[in-house]
């Protein structure tokens, strides 16, 4: 199948793009999307996400979802979505692929400690430690820094920026400044993010202990399936019963958001992408799986985001990250020298500080605390 032939005229297409910040030859047996989803793939920073976690730290359990697994598991719904919606598969991917980058350790407990720890530098968002990854800190390329990716997949990696961030980011923080709508295929990244993470943490919460199948029942959205598995298929087991379950939600949301986002394009009857960029949102869900999805975040948050037992684990995350930012600017002679800045600029020392906890592991935090603060660690 020829791919460039069967997108919608609205869809992203590479000969149509804006390019890389740096002019290389195209490539000859690939996409150049499928170039950013390389260059992503062997990047030092994804191969971190593998001890990047989601909710339980690295440390609790080989079986709960890491960055990694989650950024696959986005990729995979993403991809079928665009290709149902005729929109570039390979871009979806790469940005997939990428939107977690500039994670910290520790989940978002990690990057509410390190925000606070950079309020007075500028702060800290993981939004853009991920562009920043791929545009300035890899190190793979004899000519240039970062990964030189196409701009449309470094647009969609931004998922959000403040305002007064914007303007410094050039042509790649416009459309914030112009109140514009990213590509139909970040829309849609952005959309299987969302599916993604709420599923899967309830299969994580479920295996952990925090969460019950009674408790998830009162939900609707998981006890109108849970209730259809067990009616359809009894006696086949609680752990088949909960992957069914998942399954089935996933595969509801996804429908859903694919029926909606292809009645709205076709009401707004968008040409070309520039179309896209001026028009709502197009991607979605329907009003009624808005609100089935809008309950079960609630109750993630309340029940499992906020258990007590994750609570404990992020005060411990948090004061990880914060005491690791303050000895680190105390003393920059404890960093390692590629880390430390010559201009000796406050703000300049904070931000290279951030990078190197940001690209931190679970588990090389924990241990740099360690060697730091713990007078029998080496």
């Amino acid at each position: 199948m020829d791919k460039e032939n069967f997108l919608a005229s609205y869809a992203v297409r590479a000969e149509a793009s804006r390019g890389r910040e740096h002019a290389e030859a195209p490539p000859t047996t690939r996409t150049e999307f499928q170039r950013d989803r390389d260059r992503i793939i062997h990047s030092a920073a994804f191969r971190r996400l593998e001890y990047k976690t989601q909710v339980f730290l690295n440390h609790e359990g080989d079986l709960f979802r890491t960055r990694l697994t989650h950024s696959l598991e986005v990729s995979q719904i993403a991809r079928s979505m665009a290709r149902n919606l005729r929109l570039n598969e390979d871009l979806v991917e790469a940005i997939s692929l990428a939107h977690d980058l500039g994670h910290t350790p520790f989940g978002h407990a990690g990057q509410d400690a390190l925000n606070a720890c950079m309020a007075a530098f500028g702060g800290f968002e993981h939004n853009l430690q991920s562009l920043r990854v791929v545009d300035v800190l890899e190190e793979r390329y004899g000519t240039f820094d970062g990964l030189n990716l196409m701009f449309e997949t470094r647009e969609g990696i931004l998922k959000r920026c403040p305002l007064d961030k914007a303007s410094a980011l050039g042509a790649v923080g416009e459309r914030f400044l112009k109140n514009q709508q990213a590509s139909l295929e970040a829309q849609l990244t952005n959309l299987a993010d969302e599916i993604a993470y709420s599923n899967h943490d309830i299969d994580d919460g479920l295996r952990s202990g925090l969460l019950t199948t009674m408790q998830l029942q009162q939900v609707s959205l998981y006890g109108r399936y849970h209730r259809e598995v067990e009616s359809s298929m009894p006696g086949i087991g609680l752990r088949r019963v909960i992957h069914e379950t998942v399954r089935r939600m996933i595969n509801a949301q996804v429908e859903d958001a694919i029926r909606t986002s292809a009645t709205r394009i076709a009401q707004v009857n968008p040409k070309t992408m520039e179309d896209v960029k001026n028009a709502a949102p197009l991607m979605g869900f329907s009003d009624a799986m808005r609100r089935e999805t809008t309950e079960l975040k609630q109750f993630l948050h309340d029940n499992l985001y906020r258990h007590y037992q994750v609570n404990r684990m992020t005060n411990k995350a948090r004061r990880i990250v914060t005491e690791l930012f303050d000895v680190f600017m105390r003393d920059t002679g404890m960093l390692p020298p590629e880390y430390r800045v010559k201009n000796g600029d406050r703000t300049d020392q904070a931000r290279r500080i951030a990078d190197y906890i940001a690209g931190m592991t679970d588990r090389y935090a924990m241990s740099e605390h360690g060697r730091l603060f713990d007078i029998r660690s080496a």
